[in-house]
């Protein structure tokens, strides 16, 4: 009898939680398997994105190749405006800007490779269309501001092309002690995949007035 009693006791104490804290469990099952849905859903949706900006890219590249100009303009607006979380939209820029190039509109290549750099893209595109812009403002005659775009930069991957865009900028500017810094820096970059012309980069070098190039004799005499 005692055992029967405690039986309905421990049903009724069942209920009672039940009855307090039932719609509670209830509720916390749906929103966890809601945030299951929903997160199934945003990697679906991530998934057909990429794969959609990564078809419009292609289309981009076969117009670059054609050298379409107005239909390559018009996909590379898409990627930018409709994709932007993606990273063909980064790389977009950098492929608009080599047809600029190539057809000789400076400025507007230069144009893309700034929303480049304020695009949030990852580290390693954004680098690469520094680089590339700082190549652009050479070309225009624009030394000062390559060394403002790049003097503070410190990525190893891309040291010694930097250094050497720095020396390019200095050289232009008068600068020739900086420059020579720069190029020394340049030729003393330990990567084992060297991003340079080591031997143009030398010239250069060379090529700068005789007081600099002294220096640089007398540093390599004592570093022997």
């Amino acid at each position: 009898m005692d055992d029967l009693q405690s039986e309905k006791e421990q049903i009724e104490e069942m209920r009672a939680w039940w009855s307090e804290y039932g719609r509670v469990v209830i509720a916390g099952i749906v929103i966890a398997i809601g945030g299951l849905i929903g997160y199934s859903q945003y990697t679906a949706s991530q998934t057909a994105s990429q794969l959609a900006a990564s078809e419009l890219f292609e289309t981009l590249v076969s117009h670059i190749v054609d050298g379409d100009l107005d239909d390559a303009e018009s996909v590379a607006d898409d990627l930018a405006n409709d994709y932007a979380d993606t990273s063909y939209a980064a790389q977009s820029r950098l492929a608009m800007a080599r047809l600029y190039m190539d057809q000789n509109r400076d400025q507007d290549a230069a144009d893309v490779l700034n929303e480049l750099l304020t695009m949030g893209a990852d580290e390693g595109l954004t680098n690469i269309g520094r680089l590339r812009l700082a190549r652009v403002l050479l070309y225009q005659d624009k030394p000062q501001d390559v060394a403002d775009l790049l003097e503070g930069t410190n990525v190893d991957a891309f040291a010694g092309l930097t250094d050497e865009l720095l020396g390019d900028a200095y050289t232009a500017l008068g600068r020739y002690d900086d420059a020579g810094d720069a190029y020394r820096r340049a030729l003393a970059d330990p990567s084992p995949n060297p991003t340079i012309d080591r031997a143009l980069v030398q010239m250069k070098l060379v090529d700068l007035p005789e007081t600099v190039v002294a220096e640089s004799a007398v540093e390599d005499g004592e570093s022997e």
